[in-house]
């Protein structure tokens, strides 16, 4: 039996769906990857009222949905909730690769000289109403040498590294930090909900050989691509699996909650995977009776949504120029690849290899987290292990009455 080691929370903020997820870092040591040792003791969700397309359009509903997700979750585990690390998506966020140079100063490449080069990379100009969220190093050159991942102690004179950044609209990132607020919680730190993602669901071998990760969840469907082992693409597509359940609605003339259940107990991406002689109860609106109808007939208003998506994807694979260089193909995550079709379909139309990713790597309730809707809600506690001790970007804090209560808490506790 492990000791009790730290709590760390993730908070997926989505469009469909608000998932807390506790992880306690046990103190049995690291796995074979080097990484601390996660085990999932408790997990809350609850229906996501506030947010268009990964963007919070109503603080209020938003709020009202954390505070439920977090109070399932401090009920599983058995602890409150205090700080947690939170995702952020939405169309607004923007990735770009960029380069830069410096002179090693004792012949021999130190901490300084990296932060230096890192610094002079993220050197770029950005406009005032954006953020930068991460700044991701890809690779360094030390003189002639390039292709190296770790420069620490190489001699050389010159040092240059390749970084992708990723920023996000300030409002936005403000907004998810103010809902955490008013639920209670501080917000440790802030990532890119598909990069989350990869820290559940993708292997180091997958990333080293080349991997575009889709996660295609209920307002967006989010784009990584890693190869050599570095990210070098995000994007953000405004789709997701809210839009197939708007079709199905339009297309089987019943209500939205309605057009929901039924895709999720009968969809299916491709019509051909589906028997001709199934058949499924549509309730009607306005007091209407139901109907009974073929399941070919969902399938076929579902495919044409789903295609357009994958389209978009390949689209955005083939901009990068690194169609050649996936060599693990294309892993697929998020609430929507949970129908049965997606992997196949996805694998037609980008002409890569396609899995559904799962969350791996992890202990404690496995198999109540062993989804794809769960994998950014994991992936964010795994990233907050793994960055829990570096000070490499922190959210301001913005709530001055919460700093002030705890200076007065501490300095009461000296005196009496």
């Amino acid at each position: 039996m492990s000791r009790k080691g730290e709590v760390i929370v993730g908070l997926d903020i989505g469009t469909t769906k608000i998932c807390a997820i506790v992880g306690e870092v046990t103190l049995d040591g690291f796995d074979a990857g080097g990484e601390p040792k996660i085990d999932i003791i408790g997990i809350g969700s609850h229906p996501s009222r506030g947010l268009k397309k990964g963007v919070v359009i109503n603080i209020e509903s938003t709020v009202e949905s954390i505070k439920q997700a977090i109070e399932e979750a401090e009920l599983m585990a058995g602890c409150e909730i205090t700080s947690v690390y939170t995702g952020i998506a939405g169309g607004h966020i923007k990735g770009f690769n960029s380069c830069g140079v410096v002179a090693v100063k004792d012949k021999e490449v130190r901490e300084g000289d990296i932060k230096r080069v890192i610094d002079a990379a993220k050197a770029v100009s950005i406009p005032l109403d954006r953020e930068v969220i991460h700044i991701l190093p890809q690779d360094y050159k030390v003189d002639d040498q390039d292709g190296i991942r770790e420069p620490m102690g190489m001699s050389g004179i010159r040092l240059e590294s390749k970084v992708h950044i990723v920023t996000a609209a300030v409002t936005s990132a403000q907004n998810i930090i103010k809902c955490a607020n008013r639920a209670g919680l501080n917000v440790s730190d802030i990532a890119l909900q598909q990069l989350a993602s990869s820290e559940a669901v993708l292997s180091d071998d997958e990333k080293e050989l080349g991997v575009a990760l889709v996660d295609v969840g209920g307002g967006t469907t989010d784009i990584a691509i890693f190869v050599k082992g570095s990210i070098v693409h995000t994007s953000v597509l405004t789709l997701g699996g809210n839009h197939i359940t708007q079709d199905v609605a339009m297309g089987l003339r019943t209500p939205n909650h309605e057009a929901e259940i039924i895709k999720q107990k009968y969809g299916c991406a491709m019509t051909a995977l589906v028997n001709k002689d199934e058949t499924i109860d549509v309730p009607s609106v306005g007091g209407r009776k139901a109907r009974t109808l073929s399941r070919q007939i969902l399938c076929e208003i579902i495919e044409p949504r789903v295609e357009e998506i994958f389209a978009l994807v390949q689209r955005e694979i083939a901009k990068t120029g690194c169609e050649d260089l996936l060599g693990s193909g294309v892993v697929i995550t998020g609430g929507s690849a949970i129908m049965p079709g997606m992997p196949e379909l996805c694998e037609d139309i980008t002409g890569h290899p396609t899995r559904r990713g799962l969350p791996q790597g992890i202990g404690g309730l496995v198999d109540v987290v062993r989804s794809p809707m769960y994998a950014t809600g994991v992936g964010l506690v795994q990233y907050g292990a793994k960055h829990r001790d570096l000070n490499y970007f922190r959210i301001r804090e913005n709530n001055i009455y919460r700093k002030v209560k705890k200076r007065m808490r501490d300095w009461l506790s000296e005196i009496f």
